[in-house]
């Protein structure tokens, strides 16, 4: 999480969106910066609200917008499954080393999901707390040039960004039922995706 106070803007990190890179080229800039530990690095629009929103309402009288990036879900998880194939995953229970992908979707789909499938989920990143604000700019990840646009034009600065936490390469193959039955059962991941900018 980023927040650049002067310019009223907090820049919340949503798990596998590029947020590390972005991170790396405005610490600097930023006057609040939250790498760590993941539950506030990765702080959703609800926690954010009651804990970091609360406290510019309550000591300085103003809000921060919020801008976060939304991808597409199956590309989405598509990362998730490749960062957590990395040879330091092998033999951790979050492993995906000696699954393929259509089996990492079905343990998506699960209730409970099992610990290699269990990452969250974008929609419920974006969740807002009954009285509370929800993010003012969602940019989908695959429009890097707008988010990219936006910050500079908001920040008054260039912005370089570097590959960072970079995956190995895995197929991607997903069958057309598992593709149906996660389309149809997580639509509110889609409608999440399709209402960014």
């Amino acid at each position: 999480m980023l927040v650049f106070y002067k310019e009223r803007l907090a820049f919340l990190a949503v798990p596998k969106t590029g947020s590390t890179a972005y991170h790396t080229a405005l610490r600097a800039r930023a006057d609040f910066v939250v790498t760590g530990p993941p539950e506030l690095k990765h702080a959703p629009v609800r926690r954010y609200d009651r804990f970091f929103q609360n406290i510019f309402r309550k000591m300085y009288d103003t809000e921060m917008e919020i801008i976060a990036v939304v991808r597409e879900p199956i590309d989405w998880l598509g990362s998730w499954y490749k960062y957590r194939s990395r040879d330091n995953r092998i033999g951790h229970p979050h492993s995906t080393r000696d699954l393929s992908f259509n089996d990492f979707v079905q343990g998506y789909m699960q209730n409970p999901r099992p610990e290699f499938a269990d990452v969250g989920s974008q929609s419920q990143f974006f969740r807002t707390r009954n009285n509370g604000f929800g993010a003012t700019h969602v940019f989908k990840y695959e429009n890097q040039d707008k988010i990219l646009n936006f910050l500079q034009d908001r920040l008054n600065m260039a912005i370089t960004l570097q590959r960072e936490n970079v995956s190995p390469k895995r197929d991607l193959f997903l069958s057309p039922e598992t593709e149906k039955k996660f389309r149809k059962h997580h639509a509110d991941e889609f409608s999440c995706h399709e209402a960014a900018l």
